[in-house]
């Protein structure tokens, strides 16, 4: 987020939310604080991210998923801003900073001012509560070891970040950025981008095309006063009305936010929100939600790789062991025809050519003795190695049996990562590993909440029928448990993947609503979409063998279909399904 974007933001939060009160205060997660207000338009619900990885602000459509205990940080922030007033907002020079000024009583009744300052810096990213100058507390401390430029610690004077040599892009003047072009040499966007705070260097490009009609131009080219004048009357004349627009890359993904159209970017990837709200809730929820999840359960990640591992190589040395023990056959026969032929073995021979009663040709069979032994004491040696290798190829299959469910539970439980959407779709996947006696059972902690049974993936076709994708294997249980059996279900061959149920009702589905359901289950696979057989079946012919993991299914009467969906394709499909965007 650059700092004319944030500008278009600030100024829908004034228009929505100034005078309002704050109503409730939650933290989802420990750099996330969402402040819910009573407005003059309805109730608002203001995110504020000091993510190192994706800072923001802005209204949100969006739910998100509380801890069971509020940080401490959330309780300060009660204490201190619930009931209160926002009476102004600001944007210092068109900065990365936004400032939120409240206006309340504290624990004696005495009226005060309290600032919320959301610094959005990359890994510098901070959310800081300040009072008459001085830091309450901050989402993230930050100590002298750390910065000796500038702490953000309770107690201390609160230092504001340090000002950029630019000029405000929202109220300068032609004259001075005249004087800051001149002094400068090299492609224009970039003198652009180092004049003027809070331009990006896409939108540098733009104004560089709307100045001198092409991106690639030099600023020794081009009159300062006149290059600076069509700037200023560009900016005075797009921003006041500009809601930013949705960059999407060419599979259809959310890539960047414009703080306006730009003519140096293709028109199709471009779309227009209703609101800033709307445009970043679609431009950073799944992304902020693939990040968070990857950094939730990577220790988990870890561990199943990690037995994965070892599961693969203990499945080869077991392998080995059945390949060796297909001589076993060999050693009984070489036992019997020694029993049966022993007066005819010289005492002391180290190896005898043995009549062989069991080949079809009658060919004769080598056999090594031990010298020190007689020819019975030479065929129980034989004997013995028979029923060993029996044993050890008994175990060896049994085992190895074992090592292959391991391995396919460790699979399917990766692949369920890959699928959370929070934690208590993670904490099902522990609950699906314990089940199988891949991890141990976790103590509860006291007061902890239970987690609750997670929801899959609904999705809806052109023609109103609706498609749900399990996220991990215990919702894949339900699922198919729940489903009607004229219901089609669907599943990737031979791979782990979501179970997909179709609710089409009695007589078949359309040709729209079998493609959907194809691609989401090609989609939701290991083959992550990408030339993937996809085996459909009605509900029916699904049957689930007593004694199997969650999950596990055998099916008949399926078709195979060869399928291909790119992620693009399921973005859209979720919109479609969210009547709530645009």
């Amino acid at each position: 987020m650059d700092g004319l974007t944030l500008s278009l933001v600030v100024r829908e939060l004034k228009e929505k939310l100034l005078s309002g009160r704050v109503d409730k205060v939650t933290q989802p997660e420990k750099d996330v604080v969402i402040l819910q207000f009573r407005a003059h338009s309805g109730t608002e619900r203001l995110l504020m991210c000091a993510s190192p990885d994706i800072c923001r602000v802005h209204l949100t459509r969006e739910s998100f998923v509380n801890p069971p205990d509020a940080p401490m940080f959330c309780m300060l922030l009660r204490k201190h801003l619930q009931g209160s007033r926002l009476v102004e907002i600001r944007q210092p020079g068109c900065d990365r900073v936004a400032v939120f000024v409240f206006e309340g009583r504290d624990e004696l009744g005495d009226p005060g001012q309290k600032e919320l300052v959301l610094e959005m810096m990359g890994r510098h990213s901070n959310l800081t509560l300040v009072s008459q100058g001085k830091i309450i507390d901050a989402a993230r401390h930050i100590s002298y070891d750390m910065s000796r430029v500038r702490q953000i610690l309770p107690g201390l004077a609160f230092v504001p970040p340090p000002v950029q040599d630019r000029l405000d892009p929202l109220s300068f003047t032609p004259e001075e950025l005249a004087a800051r072009l001149a002094s400068q040499t090299g492609p224009l966007d970039r003198a652009i981008a180092r004049a003027l705070s809070g331009i990006g260097p896409a939108t540098a490009r733009e104004l560089a095309l709307r100045v001198t009609g092409r991106t690639e131009s030099a600023v020794e080219e081009e009159d300062a006063a006149e290059a600076a004048g069509k700037i200023r009357a560009f900016l005075k004349r797009t921003l006041p009305g500009a809601v930013p627009c949705l960059l999407r890359d060419e599979e259809g993904l959310p890539k960047e936010i414009l703080p306006f159209f730009f003519l140096s970017l293709p028109e199709e990837r471009q779309f227009r929100f209703p609101d800033c709200a709307a445009v970043m809730d679609a431009c950073y929820s799944g992304r902020d939600l693939r990040l968070r999840m990857e950094q939730k359960n990577a220790s988990l990640r870890h561990t199943l790789r990690t037995v994965l591992e070892r599961d693969e190589k203990k499945l080869l040395l077991q392998e080995e062991e059945l390949s060796q023990s297909a001589r076993m056959e060999e050693w009984r026969v070489a036992g019997e025809l020694l029993t049966a032929q022993a007066a005819l073995i010289p005492k002391g021979a180290r190896e005898a050519e043995l009549v062989n009663y069991y080949d079809e040709e009658a060919r004769p069979l080598r056999v090594t003795l031990d010298p020190a032994l007689s020819p019975v004491q030479n065929a129980q040696k034989y004997f013995k190695k028979y029923r060993k290798a029996r044993s050890a190829q008994r175990l060896a299959a049994e085992q190895k049996e074992k090592t292959l469910a391991e391995i396919r539970v460790l699979e399917e439980a990766l692949e369920d990562l890959e699928k959370c959407e929070n934690e208590d779709e993670i904490a099902e996947v522990r609950a699906y590993l314990t089940e199988n006696g891949l991890l141990k059972p976790q103590a509860a902690r006291k007061g902890s909440r239970r987690a609750r049974v997670s929801r899959p993936h609904r999705f809806v076709t052109e023609d109103g029928l609706e498609v749900l994708v399990g996220k991990n294997s215990m919702q894949n249980e339900r699922l198919t448990h729940d489903a009607a059996g004229s219901d089609l279900w669907l599943h990737a061959r031979d791979m782990p993947g979501s179970h997909v149920i179709l609710r089409k009702g009695e007589g078949p589905a359309s040709r729209d609503a079998l493609e959907t359901a194809l691609k989401l289950a090609a989609y939701y696979s290991r083959g992550r979409g990408v030339r993937v057989p996809v085996d459909m079946t009605e509900r029916r012919y699904v049957k689930k063998p007593g004694g199997t993991p969650a999950g596990f299914v055998t099916y008949t009467h399926e078709t195979t279909v060869m399928v291909s969906c790119t992620e693009g394709e399921v973005s859209r499909l979720k919109e479609r399904a969210d009547p709530g965007r645009d």
